[in-house]
């Protein structure tokens, strides 16, 4: 019996119909376990994951493999989106095991969720040094049955070593200009001057790095900084990665170079990329920077957005070719003869020429990955214009990569930030009103009656998985920047509630956190995960988000809360910049301030959207005029008109600038 069938994660649906008889994390799984005394097998992924398909298809699928996995196993089917804790703890395992990581993940467990074995994809066959999947079975199951001590003693070493693994809040006091200088120093050591980016391949999109260098060129003017910040965004807006016909980035790309992707688009990447390329035309004025930035955010509505107003996971690497064969990027690659069939021989040729589409390929089996290989000519604009909308067009002929469906709370928080801020940046208030849509939805369904978010929903209905911290962080991120653009307070307020969970439920001494709540089921260890990675750490985003908030009201409490969060981006900055990103962006609006800016006028006038285009790192914004702006937003009480005339108030570290009616004096203050 499968018994996944009921439930609300589309990568779980898509092993409902496996002959393996899987079941959902939960402690029923466990006691069945223990009534058989059988291990548990743990098989973790998710849906736009490649081979994690691969592994499903080749081993799940096959009934004599199934027969045996279930006679002598329970097997356990965890999708890694809707419970991040699970993920987080046994990948922690898998690491310290065998010096990598990554998905599809494969645990074996002791009924009482030890761990004691560990791999990621096993294959059919023995292949490359690898056992098959049926060999390393096997092995588990005649270890279990004949040196059950000795597996006991492992799982127990294993227990031990990762809650020896607590870490506290990183070091004494809040980091400064020494620790700025050196993550600078590293990431300039990092930085690939040839192609943008950090490191080599596997290239990842440094989105909240990027952040960084936006924040600290404002606040310091290095040109340096700014510099690796436009070539990095500059090279991913040219390459492969990003979809040049239909916009979005995909999840990373293989090469240095930026040319072959790894074709899934997540949400996250795209609400990351989408904020930081219109930070970037903000701080420039750059045109690529602007268009990048409308289409991954068109990208997101018309592509991930949910009939509910959420907006979806992702869209699969894998669809099907000509042949019906589920392979990966076909749905996005061409050859030179597919350019011709659609755009006949002379515009076949030039797009060939434009796109970087050769006889050899760039991808697999003389396919290649649509790039821009040159600058366009200026007169050859319109042309290009006809060519991308007639593959565009083509393009959606094709069969289409399957989409992750579930809406995951943290991701539309990023969402709604990136969607807010672009619309208002543009004059897009289309955008402000998904981003709205959004916000409602997450209200309503993932909030609910109790202020406690609830982690994913799907179709309108909420799942059963309590919000991690992240969830906290990202969506109150989102609220705070919605309630900037759109001078309702009420998003302050919600804000506010999740963030006074942060502090009563994910909060221990000396300022660290944890990424589940003190209330939260308990697993073999209490997940702590302060790196920033494809997103911003639960940590690092409850920091920025206690940091925002504390500059919007006054509150000590979530000022002191935010300083002691960031004591592990003083440890870690240093040694990690990559990897705390986030962290560092969020110290940069520290020492900065950051600074409060009240618009007393009206929403959307000319000083607020001068406010909202301010440079300076993590500046809050509240604007609104009339006697209840003040119950609105904190930030407005006392700021009256000045002669009659809208009125922008800045102030920063208790000190507040002359009010002032004139924008580019306003503009001045901010960095503008």
């Amino acid at each position: 019996m499968n018994r996944l069938a009921g439930v609300t994660s589309p990568y779980l649906l898509q092993h409902a119909d496996n002959p393996v008889d899987w079941w959902p994390w939960g402690s029923e799984a466990f006691e069945e376990a223990k009534r058989r005394d059988v291990p548990v097998l743990l098989s973790v992924g998710y849906s736009a994951c490649h081979w994690c398909h691969v592994m499903a298809h080749e081993s799940f699928e096959d009934e004599s493999v199934a027969a045996y996995l279930n006679e002598r196993f329970v097997a356990v089917k965890v999708d890694r989106e809707e419970r991040p804790d699970v993920d987080a703890v046994y990948m922690e395992a898998v690491q310290a095991a065998t010096g990598h990581g990554g998905w599809p993940m494969t645990v074996f467990l002791t009924p009482d969720a030890e761990p004691f074995y560990f791999g990621t994809y096993f294959p059919p066959e023995p292949r490359h040094g690898s056992p098959s999947f049926q060999q390393v079975l096997e092995g588990v199951s005649a270890a279990w049955t004949d040196r059950r001590e000795e597996v006991a003693e492992v799982a127990g070493r294993i227990v031990a070593d990762l809650a020896g693994r607590s870490l506290a809040h990183g070091g004494e006091g809040v980091p400064g200009e020494a620790e700025i200088a050196q993550a600078l120093l590293g990431l300039t050591r990092e930085y690939d001057e040839q192609h943008g980016g950090f490191g080599g391949a596997p290239k990842f999109p440094p989105a909240m790095v990027v952040e960084f260098l936006l924040r600290h060129y404002a606040r310091t003017g290095s040109e340096g900084a700014l510099q690796m910040a436009a070539d990095t965004c500059s090279a991913m807006a040219r390459g492969g990665i990003y979809d040049q016909l239909g916009g979005g980035f995909a999840r990373y790309s293989v090469d240095r170079e930026w040319v072959v992707p790894h074709f899934e688009k997540m949400l996250y990447d795209n609400a990351l990329l989408c904020r930081e390329y219109a930070h970037l035309w903000r701080t420039t004025g750059s045109a690529e920077a602007r268009r990048i930035a409308l289409e991954t955010a068109d990208f997101m509505v018309r592509e991930l957005r949910t009939a509910e107003g959420g907006f979806a996971s992702a869209l699969d690497a894998d669809s099907a070719d000509a042949d019906g064969k589920h392979v990966e990027g076909a749905f996005y690659v061409w050859t030179p003869a597919q350019l011709r069939e659609v755009l006949g021989e002379e515009d076949g040729a030039f797009a060939a020429a434009y796109f970087g589409v050769t006889e050899e390929g760039t991808f697999e089996e003389g396919a290649s990955v649509l790039q821009l290989s040159g600058e366009a000519r200026p007169v050859e604009a319109g042309r290009v214009a006809d060519v991308r909308a007639r593959l565009l067009a083509a393009r959606e002929e094709r069969p289409r990569p399957g989409r992750d469906d579930k809406v995951v709370a943290a991701w539309n928080g990023l969402a709604i930030a990136a969607l807010a801020e672009t619309g208002a940046y543009f004059d897009r208030p289309d955008l402000v009103e998904r981003a709205t849509e959004a916000a409602d939805l997450l209200v309503r369904v993932h909030l609910g009656e109790v202020a406690r978010l609830t982690r994913t929903s799907k179709d309108g209905r909420a799942g059963t998985n309590a919000g991690v911290l992240e969830d906290y962080g990202d969506v109150a991120e989102g609220f705070l920047a919605l309630a900037a653009v759109t001078g309702e307070g009420a998003w302050l307020e919600f804000a506010g509630f999740l963030l006074d969970v942060v502090l009563e439920q994910f909060t221990g001494e000396g300022g660290q956190l944890y990424d589940t709540a003190h209330e939260a089921e308990k697993l073999i260890r209490r997940p702590q995960d302060p790196t920033d990675s494809a997103t911003p750490a639960g940590w690092t985003a409850a920091a920025g988000a206690l940091l925002s908030y504390a500059a919007y009201t006054g509150s000590e409490a979530h000022r002191t809360a935010a300083e002691g969060a960031l004591g592990v981006v003083k440890a870690l900055a240093p040694r990690a910049p990559r990897f705390i990103g986030w962290g560092l962006a969020v110290a940069e609006a520290l020492l900065d301030g950051p600074r409060e800016v009240a618009v007393a006028g009206p929403v959307g006038g000319e000083l607020h959207r001068t406010a909202l285009l301010g440079r300076a790192p993590g500046a809050v914004v509240a604007a609104g005029e009339g006697a209840g702006a003040g119950a609105e937003f904190p930030l407005l009480v006392d700021r009256p008109l000045v002669g009659g005339e809208p009125t922008a108030y800045v102030c920063r570290h208790f000190v507040c600038d002359a009010p002032t009616t004139d924008a580019g004096e306003l503009a001045g203050k901010l960095g503008g």
